[in-house]
């Protein structure tokens, strides 16, 4: 799954790859041209707003890049399979010196992607926070058990 897909660009090389991709976002239009492709699946919600879309849903694999929404956090963990992988990657604290995000709300404390993924069982493969080119960034590899 792609979640907050925007333009499609990891889901994309999912599929490339021969892989089966949820698009996941409020707004499809970025992803519009994959309607018809046989291993894209677009689900269009404001997940922020409504209702988690994907119910029992699960998924060999969940990215999630320059977003964050901490209440999903739940449902982004019951989404993985057993042995699934989350790629999570988004912008942390001290990001505000560089432009947006700007607000707390959307900018992950240190160690934060870590200590939820430690909370939820996942076996952590490889974290990594700090400045970076015009940013402060935080990002996890996790796996949750089988």
């Amino acid at each position: 799954m792609d979640l907050a897909c925007g333009g499609g660009r990891h889901g994309r090389r999912f599929l490339e790859n021969g892989h089966k991709v949820c698009f996941l976002d409020r707004d499809l239009s970025g992803v519009a041209d994959l309607r018809a492709h046989a291993n894209a699946d677009l689900i269009e919600a404001d997940v922020e707003n409504g209702p988690w879309p994907l119910a029992a849903k699960q998924f060999d694999a969940v990215v999630v890049t320059n977003y964050l929404w901490r209440p999903l956090f739940p449902q982004i963990a019951a989404a993985l399979a057993p042995k699934g992988v989350l790629i999570y990657e988004t912008f942390m604290r001290g990001n505000e010196r560089f432009g947006k995000p700007s607000n707390p709300d959307f900018l992950l404390a240190p160690h934060e992607l870590l200590d939820w993924c430690r909370e939820a069982g996942f076996e952590i493969r490889a974290f990594e926070q700090g400045e970076e080119a015009n940013a402060v960034r935080q990002r996890i590899c996790a796996v949750r058990p089988a």
